[in-house]
């Protein structure tokens, strides 16, 4: 009679529908930000989320409705809702070790293709069993409410309402409410507990138990004091700030030498300001050929658009050496704006906007001297902003000698990588067209114009250079141009595998980072390895 009061009317089951359709799509989106500073965001990992989660309904769906065929209970549906609001409570605070744990086993262990077995294996450790558990609920809940075959199809088609309408609110309450302003560990906490809550009610109600109940819940009320103690970047100490956007995780750290800006916590750097004024011996400097290649000298004032505007690295080593230059910058993020503006020192004259650099450019009819285009998701390229649509829309908004430069943030062996399709574009669109690698990192910069001359204007202007060792660099820079022509590689709109390409080249990355920790391991094992560390 006690399980019959709560469930008699059908209402709780169809809340029970509700709020697991919300917390499936929750824990979805939250999977992706977990991830996120670890593997990228990127479509891949997406893809990773999406078809693992898929897999884990599915089989929650086929042994859920057998269970509920043998065993028609629904003490047994509400235990299931009871484990998987646990083990969400858990994704905090193991999560993390979990990820960096198989990361660590997998980095020894394959050669190509790291970040994609490496997600898919955090993945189905973390979220397959509590995903499973919740692809149980729907075909249960069937079972439950529907008393005959003349009512059949309007209870179950409630039912898919419910959990549709659930999974709505799901979908863009994390992404627009809990995520930016409590965080990813805050947001599982939230639906962990809004399932543990539905299991506690119906317990309640029948008497029954009492004691799991409770240990759920002190298991529970430990998550939400630890799952938000530690960093993602657990083992850093003293970061300046981190913490999450509605685009980005967001890292700043500080050294002795400089700020750093990371929105990735295994791979690359986003932007780095030096406390020594001078140059900064990464990609900014070299792209400062730009300026001259526009004919800096012989204007009164250039106009600059940055795309990628990050933490204004650019923008203020090109006011530090050159005077008639207007600068201004797009910037998706504004989280990032705002630690530019607290932390990397940009300058308030230079305007900021808060968009997406293709959309600002289809927006307005300005023309520039300079484009700067800088924009990456975490360590990928946007397809909408690598293809020969994009390219074609920014020459339309140079001057006729204006001057675009592309930061390319990874140099590639072989023939077909992502250098090679970026290179092959932009000559398609642009006749003058030249790259220069830039000494000890892995950066390339391409410079691309309707003017032919230049390289010519580069070797002219840096002569009238009065701070020498801008000069220097200068001159390196214009005897390491190296001219390209137009090839087979094209990416567009409607073709653009940059996140494939990528992948290839990060895998090249990783391979010779750890060449030397792999010797070890295979000479000594795993103690020698410990011991290295």
């Amino acid at each position: 009679m006690e399980k019959k009061s709560i469930l008699s009317n059908k209402y709780y089951l169809y809340l029970t529908e509700f709020f697991a359709g919300m917390a499936v799509m929750a824990v979805e989106l939250g999977a992706s930000r977990l991830l996120a500073p670890y593997f990228s965001s990127s479509q891949i990992v997406w893809t990773i989320i999406i078809g693992t989660i898929m897999i884990a309904m599915a089989l929650g769906n086929i042994w859920g409705g057998r269970s509920a065929d043998k065993d028609p209970n629904p003490d047994r549906l509400y235990r299931r809702i009871l484990i998987a609001a646990v083990w969400i409570a858990l994704i905090p605070v193991v999560g993390k070790y979990i990820i960096l744990g198989v990361s660590g086993l997998l980095i020894f262990t394959v050669s190509n293709n790291f970040l994609i077995l490496a997600a898919f294996a955090a993945c189905m450790i973390i979220f397959v069993f509590p995903l499973f558990l919740l692809g149980t609920v729907t075909p249960s809940l069937a079972k439950y409410t529907v008393d005959s075959l003349e009512d059949n199809g309007k209870i179950v088609g409630t039912l898919g309402a419910f959990n549709t309408i659930g999974s709505i609110i799901g979908t863009f309450l994390p992404t627009f409410v809990t995520i930016p302003v409590v965080g990813t560990a805050v947001t599982f906490l939230i639906f962990s507990g809004v399932l543990l809550v539905l299991a506690l009610i119906y317990f309640f109600q029948t008497g029954k138990k009492k004691r799991s109940c409770a240990a759920a819940l002190v298991v529970f009320l430990l998550c939400a004091v630890l799952g938000n103690r530690s960093h993602f970047a657990f083992w850093e100490q003293d970061l300046l700030y981190e913490g999450e956007s509605v685009y980005n995780y967001l890292q700043v750290k500080e050294t002795e030498e400089n700020v750093v800006l990371s929105t990735n916590v295994l791979f690359g750097v986003q932007s780095v300001m030096q406390k020594e004024k001078g140059l900064t011996g990464m990609y900014y400097d070299t792209a400062m050929a730009a300026p001259l290649m526009a004919d800096t000298g012989e204007k009164e004032k250039l106009e600059v658009l940055i795309l990628g505007m990050g933490s204004g690295t650019y923008a203020r080593q090109c006011q530090a050496y050159f005077h008639n230059l207007s600068m201004e910058g797009v910037e998706i993020d504004e989280k990032i704006t705002d630690l530019s503006r607290e932390y990397f020192d940009l300058p308030q004259n230079v305007n900021v906007t808060t968009y997406d650099g293709r959309a600002y450019l289809q927006a307005v009819d300005k023309k520039y001297d300079v484009i700067m285009v800088d924009a990456y998701q975490d360590i990928t390229i946007p397809f909408q902003m690598s293809s020969r649509e994009f390219f074609t829309l920014v020459k339309e908004h140079l001057h006729t000698d204006g001057v675009m430069v592309v930061n390319m943030n990874m140099q590639a062996k072989g023939e077909g990588n992502i250098n090679d399709y970026l290179s092959d574009t932009i000559s398609e669109v642009f006749p003058a067209v030249y790259t220069a690698d830039v000494e000890g990192t892995t950066n390339r910069e391409l410079f691309a114009s309707a003017n032919c001359e230049i390289k010519e204007n580069l070797e002219k202007n840096t002569a009238k250079i009065r701070d020498r060792e801008l000069q220097n660099l200068m001159y390196e820079v214009s005897q390491q141009l190296t001219p390209c022509k137009k090839g087979e590689y094209i990416l567009t709109d409607d073709k653009a595998p940059v996140e494939l390409l990528g992948i290839q080249v990060i895998d090249g990355i990783i391979e010779r980072e750890v060449e030397y920790y792999k010797g070890i391991y295979e000479e000594q094992g795993l103690s020698g390895l410990l011991e290295m560390l």
